[in-house]
């Protein structure tokens, strides 16, 4: 069921969700957080999207922030659009489509629509505030989802991201990485236990996840680290590979085709393993499954990057101009 509200107040909006449960038996109850998606009006069905899949895993209430580009100077008005039932999955999906002078103000928007005594989590599925912890819907959030990959300069990003982190801060970069993380953990904890002795990753210059997989390596194995960053004229994005030297030989963890990936081990039988991209489901519903600090993650983003020689060499330098 879908219910328009147009030019409204977040108390109309209350009520009316207060009257669809009292008619309709649709519930709060039960809802274990509320989701806050900060977007702009041609971002919110994707975002919608992922939400209702990862519900099923985390019911929850999902209250979408919409708002226009920067620089829209029209009218002060709030739209609201209340989904819920088949239509929101497992959760209850507000919509408040906000312009003009409605739309600075975020957290007055949201704050009387929030779960009482439910953890909140905010998510920027495109541009994030320069400092998420200290935005307006960040300062009520107990974790704050950025993603770097959709940033205009997706390195510099990590960056940013180093410089304002605060514990709670997320971001879908690193969790994009927990398939190649567990993969070369494996592989690792398997004879001969040898040190690793230099560690080579490979991958394209708009992947953020490759530097923070090299940045991760880097710090817990203590090896000497390249990153190298290509440009997006080889045809490929993201993680290309991690080759890991060590005295008996160099393993080698490629993803040559979509999906799949080809371990080369000294010794051992060439295999292909499943490493598909992570959807925005699984990334949203992965991060939704804890809501303390992600303290492995602030390691790396704040201590581990620094760890890393300068990763734009000069191809990916001239594929990024």
């Amino acid at each position: 069921m879908i219910v328009e509200l147009p030019d409204t107040t977040t108390s109309k909006v209350s009520k009316t969700l207060v009257k669809i449960r009292e008619e309709g038996g649709v519930v709060a109850l039960g809802r274990v957080l509320t989701l806050v998606i900060a977007t702009t009006h041609d971002g919110e069905e994707e975002a919608i999207e992922a939400a209702n899949d990862a519900s099923r895993e985390h019911p929850m209430r999902v209250i979408v922030v919409s708002t226009e580009d920067e620089g829209d100077a029209g009218p002060s008005r709030l739209d609201a659009e209340i989904r819920v039932g088949g239509d929101a999955g497992a959760s209850e999906v507000v919509i408040l489509r906000a312009s003009g002078d409605a739309s600075q103000d975020e957290q007055g928007l949201v704050m009387g629509l929030l779960l009482p005594d439910a953890p909140v989590v905010t998510w920027w599925p495109g541009a994030a505030p320069a400092v998420p912890g200290d935005s307006p819907l960040g300062r009520i959030a107990q974790r704050r989802i950025t993603d770097a990959s959709t940033q205009p300069d997706p390195q510099a990003a990590l960056d940013a991201l180093a410089a304002s982190y605060r514990p709670g801060d997320a971001d879908f970069a690193w969790t994009r990485l927990t398939l190649w993380r567990a993969q070369l953990a494996a592989v690792l904890d398997q004879p001969p236990f040898e040190s690793v002795n230099t560690v080579q990753v490979t991958g394209s210059i708009d992947s953020p996840s490759t530097t923070l997989l090299a940045a991760w390596l880097s710090m817990q194995l203590g090896a000497s680290t390249n990153c190298a960053l290509t440009g997006l004229e080889h045809g490929s994005h993201g993680i290309r590979g991690v080759h890991l030297g060590r005295a008996s030989g160099t393993i080698e963890l490629v993803r040559d085709h979509p999906g799949v990936a080809t371990l080369r081990q000294p010794g051992q039988p060439v295999h292909d393993v499943a490493l598909p991209r992570r959807s925005l489901r699984d990334c949203l519903a992965d991060e939704l499954r804890r809501l303390d600090p992600d303290e492995l993650y602030g390691e790396v983003i704040t201590r581990g990057l620094g760890l890393l020689p300068d990763h734009r060499t000069a191809e990916s330098e001239g594929a990024s101009a």
